[in-house]
This record gives structure tokens, C-alpha cells and sequence, in this order.
């Protein structure tokens, strides 16, 4: 699996580590335990699934990319919105200082919860709660990465990221094709910058 992200662009040799250290047969259900390592999203209950392993590491390989990364060598404190089964969470812990990762749905959470105890992370905090509010109790963050897109970006998200950090999401644009979206803080504003077409679940408020 880690040789085919390697082949597809992954260049940081952190990314590849962290994706060779968790086992993501761990936060799949028993019958799709022989499906772990294909790069496809799994069902994991509730209508939700686990991204494909290459969207996991494109994306830690952006957030890897912001320039308050690039003056410290690593992700100091990051905000994941939805937690799903711990996958994601797990892959960051082993590249942030601090992982605040936050699920609406509570079958998610406590599934997430279940399949992390075991692995003993002391920098991942899971919370059950509406991601489009984001957690401003954990801010400014230096990287938030989103495993669900929206028609907008939440304005507390945007509000909630450090000056010199960066956001990557999906965003659904007007035709309704989601992109990876990459949104970078600068003293002056917002900087943002679309990338290729991707498949998430829809970003939607409130708790279930």
C-alpha cells in the first residue's frame, strides 16, 4: 500500500511512516478485514465510510505543506472534522502535537473511541459535537482537515486556524463536483487554491 502512495507523489517520508504504522485493518469492520490495504473507501456504518488510504495521505501530505510546518518541521495542533472510525486521527497523531477530532454522529464516535483505546494515543482528544462549529476551545490550530464538504467553507473553521496554518477540505462547487480545496491563512487574508475532483460525504450540521 505505502509503495503505491509512494509511486502516486506522497514525498513526505513522515506521511509514508505514519501510514505504515497504523493498521488500518483495525478501524474496518471483521468482514472487509481482506479489503483493508486496497486504495477504496469502506462502509463503516451510519452511511459513512473510510476514505480511500491515498485521500488520507494527500491530505496529511498538504497539511505537511503550510508554512507554519515549514518554519517548525511539524504539525503543531490540528482539528479533524469527522472522526469516523479513528483512521485519520490515528494517521495525524503520529504527525501533530495535537489532534482534536470531532464526529456528530454518536455510533461514529463511540466506534472511533473503541477502535483508538487500544493503540494508547495521549495527543488525540475525540469529541462529540457539530463539526461545522469547529472546537474553539483547542485554537488556533495550525492545520483543520475535513473528511466531509460543503456548498461554503464554516466561518469558524476559517476563524479558528492560525495566521501561517492551512485547511484542506472537500468543497462542492455550483455543478455540484467536489474538489480538494486548500485554503491557506496569511496576515492579509485567505489564500485558496482548488485541486482535483474527490468524493466525500456531505458536510451537514447538528448532532445524530
Amino acid at each position: 500500500m505505502v509503495q503505491r502512495l509512494s509511486a502516486a507523489g506522497i514525498g513526505a517520508p513522515q506521511v509514508l511512516q505514519a501510514m505504515v504504522t497504523v493498521e488500518r485493518h483495525r478501524f474496518v469492520d471483521t468482514g472487509l478485514v481482506n479489503q483493508a490495504y486496497e486504495d477504496t473507501s469502506l462502509p463503516i456504518g451510519l452511511g459513512q465510510t473510510i476514505s480511500k488510504p491515498s485521500i488520507v495521505a494527500r491530505m496529511a501530505d498538504l497539511l505537511l505543506g503550510a508554512e507554519i510546518v515549514s518554519t517548525a518541521g511539524s504539525l503543531g495542533r490540528v482539528l479533524e472534522i469527522g472522526t469516523g472510525c479513528g483512521y485519520q486521527a490515528a494517521v495525524l497523531s503520529l504527525l501533530a502535537r495535537e489532534v482534536y477530532s470531532i464526529e456528530r454522529l454518536r455510533g461514529l464516535h463511540d466506534k472511533a473511541r473503541s477502535n483508538l483505546r487500544p493503540l494508547r494515543l495521549p495527543n488525540v482528544h475525540l469529541l462529540f459535537g457539530d463539526g461545522m462549529a469547529g472546537f474553539s476551545k483547542g485554537a488556533p490550530y495550525a492545520a483543520i482537515v475535513s473528511a466531509a464538504g460543503g456548498s461554503a467553507l464554516p466561518a469558524a473553521w476559517c476563524e479558528q486556524l492560525a495566521v501561517g496554518g492551512r485547511l484542506v477540505a472537500p468543497f462542492a462547487r455550483a455543478d455540484g463536483q467536489q474538489v480538494l480545496l486548500v485554503v491557506d491563512k496569511t496576515a492579509h487574508g485567505l489564500k485558496q487554491t482548488v485541486l482535483e475532483p474527490v468524493h466525500f460525504v456531505p458536510l451537514k450540521s447538528g448532532v445524530a
